[in-house]
């Protein structure tokens, strides 16, 4: 588990004191419901949950114990159960773990960790998708050049990219609610989902109480598909995280510089350049993401086990959930820092409208062409052959060179528009009328 990098409370869901103590809970419910049943003494209950209060007191103890005892028996049930069995101390203890098998109270427990591990990734997003909205709203009209395969293509502004950002990330979270939901699963049907030993009604108050709704039907485990469900989930979110990292890190570069990630006192950009301010921490997330997709595969390649179970799962879950699920807690607080902190230059965004000469104009122009009765591909044709004579003129060295002058200089396109018309269509106000219509639409 990548515990450096990871917050406390996310931390601690996948420590092996709560993973125990979450067990332990599951097994007292069950119990309990048995009590009810009149299948358990309630005198030898209140025996067994003595011991249960004693293990739930110590839980480093618990690990302990349970670890050194699975070192012999080899099973970490087993290990935990025998352990538990010596708190209690009494013949009574023969009723601790009835009816179940080692898989209802691992998958169970596991749920009740995944589905905390959702909430708190869910509160990361919201956290997430506060600050985007503030710098969406404080840049909604500062006006920057769009970019298509790269190149300059129209006006837009910082504020809608930021608002872009705001609406997939709101897919994020609309996602993770869902797997929440998906995993959200427990079963204590038995070795085989028979629940021959076992009454599902105490499957049913179980889940119920554990904020989990039992396998309509099951094997000896929950079915692997959840999980890669919710797997998957989490690499999509990494995969949105790098859509916009690698975005930040292009806006940085030295000749666009429009956007710069924090650069906080005391850091260093190059152990040999000392000039450098590198867009590290994105870069980080760019790499960070890759891992969540590897993981993905890896949940897929679980899904396939043999007949009622097999435990080839087992290994890979014990690494790859408590990794993606600390990782993107991570990444996600990363993100909230970056984009609390982003440098925005709007003044270099105005100098990068300039460098391709008002040509973002030339769709503008097209379609007045043709509405004034022009065909598209006449239009097309004398649009293009002007934006083509100013990148020459500028490539001579000319540096007056600019797109509307050259298309007023063309008889072919003056005759069509009265004096001022062509200006006044040539302008950033006209690319940008409708930019409060688009944040509306994304509830900013």
């Amino acid at each position: 588990m990548i515990t450096r990098y990871t917050r406390p409370q996310m931390r601690g869901i996948w420590t092996d004191e709560n993973r125990l103590v979450t067990w332990l809970r599951i097994e007292m419910l069950a119990l309990g419901e048995l009590v009810k049943l009149g299948v358990v003494p309630a005198k030898d209950f209140a025996k067994i949950k003595a011991g249960a209060a004693r293990c739930e007191a110590a839980p480093d103890r618990l690990v302990e114990r349970a670890k050194e005892l699975e070192k012999t028996l080899n099973h970490d049930v087993i290990g935990f159960t025998t352990a538990v069995s010596e708190q209690i101390d009494d013949p009574a203890s023969r009723w601790f773990h009835f009816g179940l098998t080692s898989s209802d109270i691992v998958d169970t427990a596991f749920a009740v960790q995944l589905v905390q591990s959702a909430d708190l990734l869910i509160a990361d997003v919201r956290e997430a998708r506060k600050v985007i909205a503030r710098r969406a709203k404080e840049h909604q009209f500062t006006p920057c050049i769009g970019r298509s395969h790269g190149i300059h293509a129209e006006p837009t502004t910082f504020g809608l990219k930021l608002a872009l950002m705001y609406d997939e990330f709101g897919r994020m979270e609309s996602r993770l609610e869902r797997a929440r939901e998906t995993v959200a699963v427990g079963k204590l049907s038995g070795a085989v989902g028979t629940s021959a030993h076992l009454s599902p009604k105490v499957e049913a108050f179980v889940c119920r109480k554990l904020g989990l709704r039992p396998a309509p039907i099951s094997t000896q485990v929950v079915q692997r598909d959840l999980h890669a469900d919710f797997m998957n989930t989490l690499a999509l979110a990494g995969a949105s995280i790098e859509r916009w990292a690698v975005e930040f890190r292009h806006l940085q570069r030295t000749e666009v510089l429009e956007a710069e990630e924090p650069f906080t006192k005391g850091q260093k950009g190059s152990s040999a350049m000392p000039h450098k301010r590198n867009p590290i921490t994105w870069e980080r997330l760019t790499g960070l993401s890759r891992v969540l997709r590897g993981h993905a595969v890896a949940a897929l390649e679980n899904v396939a086990l043999w007949h009622e179970r097999d435990i080839s799962h087992s290994s890979v879950e014990r690494i790859i959930f408590p990794d993606s699920c600390t990782l993107l807690d991570y990444m996600l607080g990363l993100v909230v820092r970056m984009m609390d902190g982003l440098a925005v230059y709007p003044e270099n965004m105005r100098r990068n409208l300039g460098l391709s000469l008002g040509m973002w104009n030339s769709q503008t122009v097209l379609l007045a062409l043709i509405r004034k009765g022009l065909t598209r591909e006449a239009a097309y044709e004398i649009v293009q052959r002007n934006a083509m004579a100013t990148w020459a003129t500028r490539h001579a060295g000319r540096m007056d060179a600019d797109f509307v002058l050259q298309l007023q200089s063309d008889p072919e396109i003056s005759r069509h528009f009265r004096k001022g018309e062509l200006e006044k269509l040539c302008s950033i106000d006209f690319h940008l009328k409708e930019v409060k219509a688009r944040f509306k639409a994304v509830g900013l």
